[in-house]
Parts: structure tokens; C-alpha cells; sequence
């Protein structure tokens, strides 16, 4: 099989879909690995790195797309690629897809005809998202930094030191959420000794966070009520909600952020999905923030592009085996032979085989056995 790494081109991402030891990996099994020139240079990976362990350098991104097999990426296809999806029949992507945010992306691949595995929907028995959550812990921890460095008041915030000093109150961060990217931005909140509270609908989940965390932040169980309490006199809020596949639930609405402190920083980790505050909309590294009412609105949708060196090695640890296996199986063998692979499946020749993403646009679902 021959496997194209395309050079990302949304704005102000900078991973790249593969190492070069999983290249060697592809290539020790047969493989032919072809590498856009210069697609690791934001991650720190030369080229020379690639060639070392058996790729191949092409200097152009459509002739990576027309010859790849299949084609990885870290972020979805942009309009500007979106004509490459045809390049090839039968082709098959693997990368972060976010379908149900994106109804143009959808209808783009639909109509490209090939076939969309998704990283964020592979979903292991105990409901865990292999390869989500390494982004879902980057992502998690800079949320805490971020906030901290917008609450700033050269940068807009009410001018908090979000650790506090003797006889000073620390800034109180409230996270609406506990799985992996809650529980990563309640882990650096109180390294940074901040007032931490954390909210989740799961009363056994909270259990487990009281015991992890031994006290050191406060949990809540999640209502509408509740949130309105704890956002009110929050200086930090952060949004770490997700529902897999589907868009994120509106938990943070306009009216509570004009009832919340002048100043306070919002980031919503769950801006790929749609976002959980209602004014979310998606931002860039480069223009990350904007106001509602009196406060910051942090919603970059690709936090952990910003930190691209660490984030690169942590997703091709995880997505790697899954690489392997469709490159030694084939998509259609994969998917029958590891179910929670086949979860990532959601578009087939033009059939949209992930329900929360049909759902998300009102389109036509079929199961993805029908088209097996």
C-alpha cells in the first residue's frame, strides 16, 4: 500500500500525521510511505529524518493525494483541499474528522466517494477514545495555561494572578466536564494552586475524581443550576464537554457569561465538536480570543498545534497500530476484524455510516455491515 503524509495546511497547525519511526514501522511491512516535502518542519522533523527511515520525499501536496492509498492527516480536509478528496477511487483517509460541526466537510466527502475513518469516533469497549485522548491531555493541560496568561490584564483579562499570593485569593477555575480533557485541566489548575471545582453529570466519575485528586479540588454534580452557581463568580471556565460523535451540548449560555465577573477567561476545549458555550465559534492561534459581555472567549481549534513537537509524537503513538493495521488489512478486513476501528468509519463511497453525524445534519444514515 502506498501511504501519503500530506503537509497540514489549516492555519496555525503544525503537526504532522506520522513520525518517523512509524514510517519505518509502514515500511518494514512492505509499505511505501511518501512524505510531502517539509510536512514535519513545524514539529521539528526534517525531511532527511523521513528519508532516513524509508520514505520518499514529494515536493507536491496532489501528488501525494493522487498516488496515496491512503492518505494521513491530523485535521479534517479545508475548502482548499477539498478537490484532492477525488483525486483518487477508493481512496482512504485517516485523520480527525469532527463531522458533525462541519456540514461542509461532510458534504464534501460525500460526495468525494472514498472512504472517512476518523480518529476522534475509534471507541474501545469501555468507551474510552484511544485516539482522542492523547489531543484530549494536551489539549486539557495548556487549557489552565492559557486561561492564566488571558487572564492577564494586558491581554483583556481582570488581572489575576491565577495561583494567588499569601493572604490573596487564588483565581477560582470551574471545568464543566471529567473525562480525559477535564480531568488533564484539573490536574495543571491545581498544580498552579488555583481554586478548582469541576462538574460532571456522572456521580461515579466524580467519585473516582474526589479519590484521584484526595480532596485538592471540589466536585459538583452538573445541572443547569449548578452551573449557573459555579460560573457566576468563576474567573476561569473551561469546557471540556464532549459527546462522541455528535456536537457538544450548549451548557454556557450568553445570558450567564453577562451575569459572570468582568474579565473572566472562557476556553472551550470542546470547540471541534461545536463547542459547549453558546457564542463559541472556532479561532486561530494567531487571533485566538474575543468578548462576550465583559468576558474572554478562548476557542482555538487545534490547541494542540500550538505545541506541535510534544503533540506530533503523542498521536502517532497512538494512531500508529491502527495505521498498521489498515495498511496490512486493508479498510474494509480492519474494520470487520476490530470493532472499535470500525466505530471510526463515517463516510463510504458517498453513505454516511457514523449516526451522530448523519444526525447532525439530518442526513440519511447506513449501517456501516450494509456497506461491508
Amino acid at each position: 500500500m502506498i501511504i501519503g503524509i500530506p503537509k497540514e495546511v489549516k492555519k496555525d497547525e503544525y503537526r504532522v500525521a506520522i513520525t518517523p519511526a512509524g514510517v519505518r514501522e509502514l515500511t518494514s511491512s512492505g509499505h511505501i510511505v511518501h512524505v510531502e516535502q517539509g510536512a514535519g518542519d513545524g514539529s521539528s522533523i526534517r525531511d532527511a529524518e523521513y528519508v532516513s527511515t524509508g520514505a520518499k520525499i514529494i515536493p507536491d501536496a496532489d501528488e501525494v493525494w493522487a498516488a496515496a492509498d491512503m492518505v494521513l492527516k491530523v485535521k479534517e480536509p479545508v475548502r482548499e483541499e477539498y478537490h484532492r478528496l477525488s483525486l483518487r477511487n477508493d481512496q482512504v483517509l485517516f485523520t480527525y474528522l469532527h463531522l458533525a460541526a462541519s456540514r461542509e466537510c461532510t458534504d464534501a466527502l460525500v460526495a468525494a466517494g472514498n472512504v472517512a475513518i476518523a480518529y476522534e469516533t475509534v471507541r474501545l469497549p469501555d468507551n474510552s477514545l484511544p485516539l482522542l485522548t492523547p489531543m484530549s491531555e494536551v489539549a486539557g493541560r495548556m487549557a489552565p495555561l492559557v486561561a492564566s496568561h488571558h487572564l492577564m490584564r494586558p491581554e483583556g483579562g481582570r488581572g489575576t494572578l491565577v495561583c494567588g499570593v499569601p493572604g490573596v485569593a487564588a483565581a477560582k477555575v470551574v471545568i464543566l466536564g471529567a473525562g480525559v480533557a477535564g480531568m488533564a485541566a484539573a490536574t495543571l489548575a491545581v498544580g498552579l494552586h488555583a481554586n478548582v471545582t469541576i462538574l460532571d453529570k456522572n456521580l461515579e466519575r466524580l467519585r473516582q475524581v474526589d479519590h484521584h485528586f484526595r480532596g485538592a479540588l471540589e466536585t459538583i454534580a452538573s445541572s443547569t443550576h449548578a452551573i449557573e452557581q459555579q460560573c457566576a463568580d468563576a474567573d476561569i471556565v473551561i469546557g471540556a464537554v464532549l459527546v462522541v460523535g455528535a456536537r457538544a451540548p450548549k451548557l454556557v449560555s450568553d445570558d450567564l457569561v453577562g451575569r459572570m465577573r468582568s474579565g473572566s477567561v472562557l476556553v472551550d476545549i470542546s470547540v471541534d465538536q461545536g463547542g459547549c458555550f453558546e457564542s463559541t465559534r472556532p479561532t486561530t492561534h494567531s487571533n485566538p480570543t474575543f468578548s462576550v459581555h465583559d468576558s474572554l472567549f478562548y476557542c482555538v481549534a487545534n490547541m494542540p498545534g500550538a505545541v506541535p513537537h510534544s503533540s506530533t509524537y503523542a498521536l502517532a503513538n497512538a494512531t500508529l497500530p491502527y495505521t498498521v493495521e489498515l495498511a496490512n488489512r486493508g479498510w474494509q478486513e480492519a474494520a470487520q476484524l476490530d470493532p472499535p476501528l470500525a466505530e471510526g468509519v463515517n463516510v463510504v463511497h458517498g453513505s454516511i455510516t457514523c449516526e451522530p453525524v448523519a444526525d447532525a445534519h439530518a442526513m440519511a444514515y447506513t449501517p456501516l455491515h450494509e456497506v461491508l
